[in-house]
């Protein structure tokens, strides 16, 4: 029995992140605004809140820093200082910062929030 469980967990697929970035670009729309200074945080929290709730298994915490890098580095205009500060903003707390230099491997084992 105890052979049976170690093959099946062997054979086992590793767990795949629900998150895609397009997720993460739905849920952060509303703050584009506040981060490239074209107007207030507005429904911003909202978003970033729904986002930290439906990101709950480390693979899904991974892809979506991974999308904040990427994201970070991605859209001109984007004040790395107001996005770095929205998690805290918001009342949510991350391991790391929002940034293109972020290295999103390093999150592995503290993802789980």
């Amino acid at each position: 029995m105890f052979m049976m469980l170690i093959v099946a967990a062997a054979v086992a697929p590793p767990a795949e992140a629900a998150i895609g970035c397009g997720t993460v670009v739905s849920y952060l729309n509303p703050c584009l605004n506040y981060v490239t200074g074209k107007g207030p945080i507005g429904g911003c929290c909202g978003g970033v809140k729904g986002l930290y709730a439906a990101a709950k298994s480390t693979p899904d915490k991974q892809a979506v820093c991974g999308c904040l890098k990427s994201l970070a580095g991605s859209y001109p205009g984007v004040n790395l200082g107001k996005a770095a500060g929205l998690p805290g903003q918001c009342g949510v707390s991350i391991p790391y910062k929002i940034s293109p230099s972020t290295d999103c491997s390093k999150y592995v084992n503290i993802l789980i929030l």
